[in-house]
């Protein structure tokens, strides 16, 4: 959720400085001495309108008067009025450096988050070379230091980038900040900060907002005009920092200080449904706790959780936890490790649909000022993953960088920037630069229903990677039917479509060696209901060339097949081979026979009842699609399963 205004005072060198007595002061201005007097006092009470007011007076009055301007800069400094803050802390260094040394270093930590790396680096050293300081400073000092040097050689070695506003459908006058997005990149929900009147805090008039989540739809390219999420998710306290579901029918997000919580901030889920949104219901313990939970990402199978908490284990302020649904309720959440969190803060993960690729932000890392923003790719296990990269200058600047996203296929990042100062704060697309993409996925999208009468049918999907007998994911098609589930690339998989009542879908994708698909995959899944006559194609049985072994990568396949058997101990099918027309009649014949007989086999081996099983071969005499091409003679060369006789 969006920093809200917070007031830090620093009031270390106004302990040495004595209100009364000029003759120790660097003035000989009565008057000077009086504005200054008054601002140190408006500034103790945090009437910071009067405090500034009286010491831009009293530094016009004596424009020496160090103690003055050492006030003036820390009081800019807090209310991040920072030209000011290093107007007057290079005044102090000027008159004299050694009458308060953290000067040089609050000026060269101010410089640095101004994008000023050359003079920050110039007062960093210098401070450095002052004796006693406190062992916390100089580690800060180093720290800074350590981010000019990165910085002044990033900005010589700046990335790609061409940032794209999303147009008046999205942006507006208002801030608008942390994007989601749909894996077919047609939803976009994101938050933004409503005007709600005005209010007083240290003597200043603030504006007062309302965080609210905002969706938009894309059609022909074009993201359409925004409408409120509404009620009730939208609600009078404020919502933010969401995560969607690829498919866009959840959507994680976090709330605070509400009476359903568990501590000041808490994770939400919502489902959405034909007529809106649920009521949200904060996450279950251990997920949620006494401590500040927030920022969600969820992961393309639905099934691991990103997010940021200060509970205790971590390594520094706020840390990247990760946590597993498993057993109809999350997990124990790890540490994501100390490659990712430092000391200081990592925020805003998003994990992307490739499973293994975490973009965040952090201000321990080093970085151009600010949050940076950062990707790692996971090495194996929750706590293993690669030396965190900077994404770079310009991507990353001396300001906050923070809610990133990058879309299913790898190629186009989402932020929000409020660079153009004039429109505040907008989200923009850019093509993210080669090195830092994540692996390509893609995604089938469509609706499944009933063969005969074209009811939608809310369907269970399952994606196996062939190669390792992998489970990659698992979801369900809406109460209209309609679903969209990511497919990484790279690999070969079998996608299973299972409902009561129904024989089962099965799929396809060939995709090892493939590093990117040029078009998603848009089908439609028609099922077929268990009775006589119905039957289905086993797409992932799979044989060796010329021959009727069955390959290991039909394991997945068969096991589905003996499940459904035994899910249904009433059915008796008939397992027929098929073939194109390459080859003899009469070879393509034995072939196809030969090849049910394995099916036949590997089924009774498992134990189910022979006397449930036929199995013949039909060769080339049913083929399904022209055997003139070889997309046409693939299809034809199957195995189906068709129902002969239902009951004992």
């Amino acid at each position: 959720m969006m920093k809200k205004l917070s007031v830090h005072i620093f009031f270390i060198f106004l302990l040495y400085i004595p209100i009364t007595g000029f003759s120790q002061l660097h003035t000989r201005s009565g008057k000077a001495l009086k504005l200054y007097n008054e601002a140190r006092h408006f500034y103790e009470f945090m009437e910071l309108d009067k405090a500034s007011n009286q010491i831009d007076m009293a530094v016009k009055a004596d424009p020496d008067f160090l103690e003055a301007h050492l006030l003036r800069a820390e009081l800019n400094a807090d209310i991040k009025k920072y030209s000011k803050a290093i107007e007057s802390y290079r005044k102090v260094v000027s008159i004299d450096s050694s009458f308060y040394p953290n000067a040089m270093y609050n000026l060269g930590h101010i410089e640095f988050l101004s994008g000023m790396y050359t003079a920050s680096r110039q007062h960093l050293t210098s401070f450095l070379k002052f004796k006693g300081l406190q062992p916390s400073i100089i580690k800060k000092a180093r720290k800074d230091l350590a981010g000019c040097l990165f910085s002044i050689e990033g900005v010589k070695h700046p990335v790609p980038l061409s940032l794209q506003n999303l147009g008046p459908g999205v942006n507006t006058p208002m801030n608008e900040y942390w994007p989601s997005l749909t894996a077919d990149e047609q939803t976009l929900v994101f938050t933004v900060l409503v005007p709600e009147g005005e209010f007083m805090i240290a003597g200043f008039s603030q504006k007062k907002f309302q965080e609210d989540f905002y969706i938009s739809v894309r059609t022909d390219s074009v993201w359409q005009t925004r409408k409120p999420l509404g009620k009730p998710i939208n609600s009078p306290r404020n919502e933010g920092a969401q995560s969607l579901s690829v498919d866009g029918r959840m959507m994680y997000f976090t709330a605070c200080n509400r009476s359903d919580g568990m501590g000041s901030c808490d994770i939400y889920l919502s489902y959405r449904h034909p007529g809106g949104w649920t009521n949200p219901n904060p996450l279950s313990p251990p997920l949620n706790s006494k401590y500040w939970d927030a920022q969600p990402s969820i992961s393309a199978d639905g099934h691991t959780l990103y997010f940021v908490s200060n509970r205790p284990g971590g390594f520094g302020k706020m840390d990247i936890w990760i946590s597993h649904y498993a057993g109809g309720k999350w997990q124990q959440p790890l540490n994501a490790g100390a490659a990712i969190n430092t000391s200081g803060n990592e925020m805003s993960p998003f994990i992307h649909p490739d499973k293994k690729t975490l973009y965040f932000s952090s201000d321990g890392h080093p970085g151009f000022g600010g949050f940076d923003l950062f990707f790692t790719r996971n090495k194996g296990t929750d706590t293993t993953w690669s030396k965190p990269e900077n994404l770079g200058y310009p991507i990353n600047t001396h300001g906050d960088e923070i809610g990133f996203i990058v879309n299913a296929a790898g190629t186009t990042a989402y932020f929000s920037s409020d660079r153009i100062k004039e429109n505040g704060k907008d989200i923009y697309a850019f093509d993210l630069y080669k090195e830092a993409r994540p692996g390509f996925v893609t995604y089938m999208k469509g609706k499944v229903y009933d063969s005969e009468t074209n009811r939608p049918l809310n369907a269970h999907f399952e994606l196996t990677d062939l190669d390792n007998d992998t489970l990659i994911m698992e979801a369900y098609a809406g109460i209209d039917g309609s679903f969209l589930v990511c497919i990484p690339t790279d690999h070969n998989y079998a996608l299973n479509v299972s409902k009561e009542g129904y024989l089962f879908f099965s799929d396809h994708f060939p995709l090892k060696g493939m590093h990117a698909v040029d078009h998603p995959f848009i089908k439609d899944v028609p099922m077929n209901p268990i009775r006589v006559g119905e039957s289905t194609i086993l797409r992932n049985i799979f044989f060796a060339f010329n021959s009727y072994k069955l390959k290991r990568e039909s394991m997945v396949e068969l096991e589905k097949l003996k499940t459904f058997l035994k899910q249904y101990p009433d059915l008796h099918i008939e397992i027929s081979g098929h073939t194109d027309w390459i080859g003899t009649n009469e070879y393509n014949l034995e072939l196809s026979k030969q090849r049910s007989r394995a099916v036949y086999l590997y089924l009774i081996k498992d134990g189910i009842e022979a006397s449930r099983l036929t199995y013949v071969g039909y060769g080339e005499t049913k083929p399904i699609q022209d055997n003139n091409t070889e997309e046409g003679r693939a299809a034809n060369r199957r195995t189906e399963i068709r129902i002969v006789k239902m009951g004992k």
